[in-house]
């Protein structure tokens, strides 16, 4: 089975901002699944607003890779994909909806994320975005 999701990175001073959803015991990058008709910018815009309360300026969604792992928390025959995005935003980043924390990480807090986002940390911290 495959969980296909969209991802926010928005990666200042070399942090990278990721949420805990209330409940669970692991940070995610905020983001979400595609709602039918959905393109990836139009997902990512929707979630963000919903979770962070920002809103993202879909003219500068640019792609950054598509990761995939194990689902956290699922059978292993559950595969996460996250396609990841960055882009500008307005507003202050609150947590909403699901969300119950807002922090942001270094690659020093990696084992404190999913798989798929310690997929994607590897990535970030490799091409020098994440200290």
């Amino acid at each position: 089975m495959l969980i296909d999701k969209v991802a926010w990175l928005r990666i200042e001073d070399g942090r990278v901002l990721s949420t805990r959803s209330h409940g669970k015991d692991v940070f995610y990058f905020p983001g979400g699944k595609r709602e039918p008709g959905e393109s990836d910018v139009d997902t990512l815009v929707r979630e963000i607003a919903e979770e962070l309360t920002v809103t993202i300026d879909p003219a500068t969604a640019t792609p950054v890779g598509v990761f995939e792992a194990r689902a956290h928390g699922h059978a292993q025959d559950v595969t996460v994909r996250m396609t990841c995005y960055t882009a500008d935003y307005t507003g202050t980043p609150t947590a909403a909806a699901e969300i119950a924390e807002v922090v942001w990480l270094e690659f020093a807090d990696r084992a404190r994320t999913s798989a798929v986002d310690q997929v994607i940390f590897d990535h970030l911290h490799e091409t020098g975005l994440l200290t």
